[in-house]
């Protein structure tokens, strides 16, 4: 986990934006798959969100930031996808959106709070804190701890690698929580989506 708050950071507004190389990847992947499988008010929704990801999961891998316009933009498209897909979306309508928001927003920043005061030092970042907002926009309650859970999965795979590649891995040691979280938010939301298209 690591502290992904913009105060106290050398980087600028102007370097917290991702690689366009693996930004113009990302959304030509996401777009690809997204609209070959899913109808296409479901396919843009896919694709925003995807773009929104990686660009997070990007800039947040190399500044240790997640960047307010990714996720405020992610919020409110979330949001704005709650209200204007809510007839095919029964999962996720507008007042689920808002509320599963703030309480897996409130949920994080609890955790956070809690980890300063017994250990004296900050774990998880404001951005993560933002990024959970957007994250019960998107997603019904009862996936949300599927999309912890498979970030959480990933970073332990990267440490052990990092292990595994004789790299120094401390109990103080920074991991970029927001690049795992980014493409989980949206492997499972294309999973929702494709199962209620298909199945």
């Amino acid at each position: 986990m690591t502290p992904n708050d913009h105060t106290g950071d050398a980087a600028g507004p102007h370097t917290l934006l991702p690689d366009r190389t693996v930004l113009a990847c990302g959304f030509a992947i996401t777009a690809l798959l997204s609209w070959a499988t899913l109808p296409w008010p479901q396919a843009l929704a896919s694709t925003v969100l995807g773009t929104l990801m990686v660009a997070g999961a990007d800039v947040d891998a190399r500044h240790f930031l997640l960047p307010d316009i990714v996720t405020g933009g992610a919020l409110l498209a979330g949001l704005v996808v709650a209200a204007a897909l809510g007839s095919y979306d029964r999962w996720n309508g507008p007042t689920s959106a808002l509320s599963g928001s703030f309480l897996v927003a409130t949920a994080l920043w609890l955790l956070r709070r809690t980890y300063q005061w017994l250990r004296r030092r900050e774990g998880i970042g404001l951005g993560d804190v933002k990024l959970a907002a957007a994250i019960g926009a998107w997603l019904p309650l009862d996936a949300v701890p599927l999309c912890f859970a498979l970030a959480s999965t990933a970073a332990l795979i990267a440490v052990l690698l990092a292990r595994l590649r004789d790299q120094s891995i401390e109990r103080t040691t920074k991991l970029p929580l927001g690049a795992f979280l980014c493409p989980a938010l949206w492997l499972v939301d294309y999973g929702i989506r494709l199962q209620a298209t298909w199945f």
